[in-house]
């Protein structure tokens, strides 16, 4: 069962406010009474006046007010869980998050750009299973493989430099951890896209690309940035307040290095695509996408949560309309059986 609206729950604590309440109003009459005489009179002149059904009556109210909070959190049930088949790919999506992909000679920067343009590859997918890396110095594991669509965008959109302590960029480890994502004895076609301005501070970023190349994995690398470059702005609550410098003090300008990008491509018969335009972009992944072979594999999933909040309103209402027909005097019948003995 599944809640879907879990914050109405608080409206349960009115429940005791109702009860005080009541007490409240049953020890204010009885007072009110004592003043006109005492209580044993007040009865003979009442003959017909009920004890227990203000009681019954709360009881009614408590009911209803229950079946109204439980409409409002609507609760699910979902039936039975499912085996699904599915034909697609696996696909990781390895994303550079150096500061370097800070700089704005991409608008609004390169980190930017790469988070906008996963999320159209991603829109455009069927059935393939996707996971999420992030790296700069190290790499990162943000979202194993899944079918969860949904999920992967919000995950990818919380992507920042931060997620990763080391600096720099290590292509090297993005595509060795990225491997660990497939499963070895899977069939399914394996596909890395590492998008990056191609500045690699470490080495063996060749090495590992061929490794990959061996375990049966493409990849396919786009590059944002400009060859001319631009500097690493550094802001705080949006505003500059200086720019990122190397050791010796001197501003950085960070450059798109495509020539790295296009080696690591080429070494695992993927390609190489400048993701600063992105229709081209777009039409170049779907076609490559096009020509993999499709695999077939299981995904087991919830079949799909049904509202219940129908049925806890209508018993609530139900409630209610009866509440109107409850009258403070006696039932003729149930006075004859004199179950209260009144």
């Amino acid at each position: 069962m599944e809640l879907d609206e879990s914050k109405y729950l608080y409206l349960f604590f009115l429940l005791p406010l109702v009860v005080l309440l009541f007490l409240y109003n049953m020890y204010w009459k009885r007072k009110k009474q004592k003043e006109f005489g005492a209580i044993e009179s007040i009865n003979k002149l009442s003959p017909e006046r009920s004890i227990f059904k203000p009681v019954l009556k709360l009881i009614v109210l408590l009911l209803a007010l229950v079946g109204l909070i439980l409409g409002l959190v609507n609760p699910k049930i979902g039936t039975k869980m499912e085996t699904v088949k599915r034909e697609g790919i696996d696909i990781v999506f390895a994303m550079d998050v150096s500061k370097s992909m800070l700089a704005e000679d991409i608008a609004p920067n390169r980190l930017e750009k790469s988070k906008q343009l996963v999320s159209q590859i991603i829109n455009q997918l069927g059935n393939d299973r996707i996971g999420i890396v992030a790296y700069a110095g190290s790499a990162f594991p943000v979202l194993p493989i899944t079918t969860d669509y949904s999920v992967a965008k919000m995950f990818l959109q919380s992507m920042s430099p931060d997620m990763v302590s080391s600096k720099g960029t290590s292509l090297d480890e993005a595509i060795r951890l990225s491997a660990t994502y497939f499963d070895d004895k899977s069939k399914t076609s394996k596909l890395l896209i590492l998008i990056s301005d191609g500045e690699d501070h470490s080495e063996g970023a060749l090495a590992a690309a061929e490794e990959a190349n061996k375990e049966g994995m493409r990849i396919i690398t786009i590059g944002v940035g400009t060859e001319k470059g631009a500097t690493i702005p550094l802001k705080r609550n949006g505003v500059v307040e200086s720019y990122q410098r190397d050791r010796n003090g001197d501003v950085v300008v960070t450059k798109l290095n495509q020539v790295s990008l296009e080696t690591i491509a080429k070494a695992t018969k993927g390609g190489y695509v400048n993701g600063n335009n992105t229709k081209q972009t777009m039409e170049y992944i779907k076609n490559t996408l096009d020509k993999i072979q499709k695999t077939e594999f299981e995904a087991t999933q919830m079949a799909d949560f049904q509202s219940q909040f129908q049925w806890f309103l209508g018993f609530a209402f139900i409630l209610l309309f009866a509440d109107i027909f409850l009258l403070d005097r006696k039932t003729s019948w149930v006075k004859k059986l004199n179950l209260f003995n009144e």
